[in-house]
């Protein structure tokens, strides 16, 4: 109880729920602890799931863009970065590398050909 109690004390000018009611705000938790649910237990929780924290954190954003209707947004904005990343950092020459072999230095005793 006394690390309740200071807790409550050295946060008080926190605590100031009259002028957050007055202006509107909600102050209780349940909105947080409900979202909580939603984004993270329900998706995390399933039953034999295992999750690496690169990966909980990747499907737990993808979840977060999607309940707040950003997706469609983000997803212009990762498809540009890509871009960025893969094509335009590595052509900025205006040289595309050839990405086929050209067939006079393969070595054809290796093929076998099927009919």
């Amino acid at each position: 109880m006394d690390k309740a109690a200071d807790y409550i004390e050295k946060n008080q000018p926190r605590l100031r729920y009259d002028h957050a009611l007055a202006a509107g705000l909600t102050i209780a938790t349940g909105v947080i602890e409900g979202a909580c649910r939603h984004l993270v237990k329900d998706r995390m929780a399933v039953t034999g799931a295992r999750w690496s924290l690169n990966g909980a954190e990747a499907v737990l954003r993808l979840r977060a863009l999607r309940s707040s209707r950003d997706f469609d947004e983000y997803w212009i904005f990762h498809e540009a970065r890509e871009h960025e990343r893969n094509h335009q950092a590595l052509y900025s020459s205006g040289i595309v590398t050839s990405t086929s072999v050209p067939l006079s230095t393969v070595k054809r005793d290796n093929l076998k050909v099927i009919k």
